[in-house]
């Protein structure tokens, strides 16, 4: 219950102003391979959903990456929610890239987190 003297609602002393975007940081994705890599995406807004993930990255960078790459690529990735949507699943099996599966919270960090850590 807030408690203040009538026509004072606007008064500077009762307004608190709240920054709702405070957690957000940039969001980049990249893809590497050992003989070649993507160009390093950043995401505009503080969020990724799947269909963002989908139209943004596999399309345009995925699909051409893994078909340049040849029959023994396979595609990885972390297990963030936008990455396990069934619409993605089913989007990398009707382009038939082939997935590796990745346990979530795998003690051993997928290749990529490697060059986060290095930039």
């Amino acid at each position: 219950m807030i408690c203040r003297e009538p026509g004072t609602r606007y008064w500077a002393p009762n307004i608190v102003e709240r920054d709702n975007y405070r957690d957000c940081r940039v969001l980049v994705w990249a893809g590497i391979a050992t003989n070649g890599r993507t160009d390093l995406y950043v995401f505009a807004g503080c969020s990724v959903t799947a269909v963002r993930y989908r139209d943004e990255i596999l399309h345009p960078l995925v699909r051409p990456f893994i078909a340049a790459m040849g029959t023994e690529a396979i595609f990885i990735d972390d297990n963030a929610r936008p990455h396990r949507a069934r619409l993605v699943r089913s989007n990398l099996e009707v382009e038939n890239i082939p997935q590796m599966a990745w346990p979530a919270r795998s003690p051993d960090p997928n290749p990529i987190e490697h060059v986060w850590v290095m930039l």
